[in-house]
C-alpha cells in the first residue's frame, strides 16, 4: 500500500529541497574553478531545475569521470534531440547511406582512451548514448538561461576582417570561396589547452560548414572541433564540441546536446567530455580528426571522428539553406576578446604561439579536404586564409605530399605588439 502525503506539506518540502540545492550549489562553488558563489532566487532556480530536467535525460547508468564529469548513458530514442518541434516525425537514421569515397566506417570507437571519461574503463550499455549532465552552477555561469549553450551572433567575413569588431570574436582561419556548391569538408586538427584569461572568454579550434547571408539573419551553420570555455564546463580542459544554428546564433542551435537538434549515434563519444592527452611544446603532438558530411540520398549531416567512426547527425529539418547544400567552408581558431581591463585579452589561441615557430611548438590544421557533388573527397588547394590582427594571432598556409593543405595558426593575444 502506497503512502500518502498530506499537500499541506509541498510548500515547506519544496522549500527544504531549495535549501539544499543552494547548499550544494555552494559547496559545489568552492570546489570548482571559475564559479563564484552569489545569491540565488528561489524562482530562477525553479526555472533552472525545469530546463534541466528537460535536457538531462533519465539514464540507465551514470559514470563519473576523473575530472568530475558526470556522463548519464541515455536510450538512443530517450535523448532531448528527438524533442525538437520539427523533428515530430523524424525517423532516426543509424548509420549514412553513403560516406564520401575513399572513407570506411567504424561503429565505435572502442580501442583508445582519448577522452577523460574513458580512463576508468566503463562503457556505456549497448543501445545507449554517453551524455554530459549540465548542472545547476553549468547554467549560472551563462549570462542567462537563455545564452546557456549558445554562441553570441558573429560579424560577415568583410566586418570581421576589421581588428576593432564589436562582438570581440577574433579569427586565423583558412576558407573556402563563397559561390562554392560544398557537401561537406574535414580536417586533422592539433589539440592544445590554451590559457583563457577571463570566465566569459574562449578559445577554440573548430571547421565551419556555412551558407546563408552573413549579414542577415538567415546564416546556417554546422560546427565541430576542440574549445576551452571556462563559462560552459567550469575548467580549462579541451573537449570535443558540436555546434549548428539556422539563424545566425540568434535562437536557433546551441553547443553539444544542450538542446534539441543533434542526434548521436554513438555509443562511446560524449560530446563535451575532455579530450586527453593533449599536446605539449616542442613535445608530443596529438590531433583529432573530424570529418562533416550531407548524406547524398537522405539529407541529413553526418559526423564521423577518427577513422570514419560515425557520431551522429544534424538532421536536414533543422535548415533552411544547408537543406541544399554548403556555401563555403572555414577551417581554424577563434576567441573572444572581451578586452578586461581596457587591454586586449591574454586569451591564447591554439597553442599560444606564433604560426611561424611551426611544429611542435605551433598549432596546426592539416589534410583539409572538402566533399564535393558527387560525394567525393578531395584536397583543397585553393583557400584564402583571414587573421585581424596579426600582432595578436595569425596564420601561414602550406601544401606537402604528407600533410596535403595544412596550416599554421595562433598566437598570445596580449604582447607588446598587441596591447
Amino acid at each position: 500500500m502506497g503512502t500518502v502525503v498530506c499537500s499541506c506539506y509541498a510548500p515547506l518540502l519544496l522549500g527544504f529541497l531549495l535549501a539544499l540545492l543552494l547548499q550544494t550549489l555552494e559547496v559545489e562553488s568552492r570546489t570548482l574553478n571559475y564559479t563564484s558563489y552569489r545569491k540565488v532566487s528561489s524562482l530562477r532556480l525553479q526555472r533552472i531545475q525545469r530546463h534541466l530536467d528537460n535536457i538531462n535525460k533519465p539514464s540507465v547508468l551514470t559514470i563519473e569521470s576523473p575530472d568530475g564529469d558526470l556522463i548519464d548513458c541515455v536510450h538512443k530514442r530517450k535523448q532531448a534531440a528527438l524533442d525538437h518541434p520539427l523533428l515530430k516525425n523524424h525517423k532516426m537514421q543509424k548509420a549514412p547511406t553513403n560516406m564520401p569515397r575513399g572513407m570506411k566506417v567504424k561503429r565505435e570507437e572502442k580501442e583508445k582512451e582519448w577522452q577523460m571519461w574513458h580512463k576508468n574503463g566503463t562503457r556505456c550499455p549497448r543501445g545507449t548514448i554517453p551524455i554530459r549532465r549540465s548542472r545547476v552552477h553549468d547554467v549560472l555561469r551563462a549570462k542567462s538561461l537563455f545564452h546557456f549553450g549558445k554562441k553570441q551572433p558573429r560579424f560577415s567575413l568583410t566586418r570581421r576582417s576589421d581588428s576593432d569588431a564589436g562582438n570581440g570574436h577574433e579569427h586565423a582561419i583558412a576558407y573556402t570561396g563563397s559561390t562554392e556548391e560544398v557537401y561537406g569538408a574535414k580536417a586533422t586538427i592539433n589539440v592544445w589547452e590554451p590559457s583563457i584569461q577571463v570566465v566569459n572568454e574562449f578559445s577554440l579550434s573548430q571547421i565551419w560548414i556555412l551558407s546563408g547571408s552573413f549579414d542577415g539573419s538567415d546564416l546556417n551553420s554546422i560546427e565541430a572541433g576542440w574549445q576551452v570555455s571556462p563559462e560552459l564546463y567550469g575548467d580549462s580542459r579541451p573537449r570535443l564540441f558540436t555546434y549548428w544554428t539556422s539563424d545566425s546564433y540568434e535562437a536557433t542551435g546551441c553547443y553539444n546536446l544542450l538542446c534539441a537538434g543533434f542526434v548521436q549515434t554513438n555509443g562511446g563519444i560524449a560530446i563535451g567530455a575532455a579530450i586527453s592527452p593533449i599536446s605539449s611544446y616542442d613535445a608530443n603532438q596529438y590531433d583529432i580528426t573530424i570529418l562533416i558530411w550531407k548524406d547524398p540520398k537522405v539529407g541529413n549531416w553526418w559526423m564521423s571522428f577518427g577513422d570514419g567512426t560515425l557520431v551522429g547527425y544534424w538532421p536536414e529539418e533543422l535548415f533552411t539553406h544547408l537543406g541544399r547544400h554548403a556555401t563555403m567552408v572555414e577551417w581554424g581558431g577563434e576567441v573572444v576578446n572581451t578586452r578586461a581591463n581596457g587591454q586586449h585579452t591574454s586569451t591564447q589561441m591554439g597553442s599560444g604561439h606564433f604560426a611561424g615557430d611551426g611544429f611542435g611548438k605551433a598549432s596546426y590544421f592539416r589534410n583539409l579536404e572538402i566533399v564535393d557533388t558527387d560525394n567525393t573527397l578531395s584536397s583543397v588547394h585553393n583557400i584564402l586564409t583571414l587573421a585581424q590582427n596579426t600582432n595578436c594571432y595569425d596564420i601561414h598556409s602550406s601544401y606537402s605530399n604528407q600533410w596535403g593543405t595544412y596550416f599554421y595558426y595562433g598566437g598570445p593575444g596580449n604582447n607588446p605588439h598587441c596591447p
